[in-house]
């Protein structure tokens, strides 16, 4: 029964990341608040998602606006390399202006 719940609670944060319109961002906790969850379960989902899917999992940021450190350095480069492709901007302490671009889901 506990799968079932995960994987439903995991389905409904995959269903607001992908309504992120590119060029935007939206915290790990802000997302947490919408789904009734905490972040570090948006963080676990996140983690869960195959290598091939739909889901823009580089729009979800620390509540900082920083890209959160993973064990995979990779990834890390990848992410930012993502948000800037689609505009996203870096100020010189690798943070995200939240104001210009943070997503609160309307």
């Amino acid at each position: 029964m506990a799968e079932k719940k995960t994987g439903l609670l995991f389905q409904c944060i995959y269903t607001l990341v992908k309504q992120i319109p590119p060029g935007y961002v939206c915290s790990y906790g802000c997302l947490a608040q919408k789904v009734g969850c905490t972040a570090r379960t948006v963080g676990f989902a996140l983690s869960a998602l195959p290598a091939r899917n739909d889901v823009p999992w580089q729009r979800i940021v620390n509540s900082r606006g920083m890209i959160s450190p993973r064990a995979d350095g990779g990834r890390h480069q990848l992410q930012r390399d993502l948000l800037e492709i689609e505009g996203v901007c870096f100020d010189g302490t690798n943070r995200i202006d939240l104001i210009a671009h943070g997503w609160n889901f309307p």
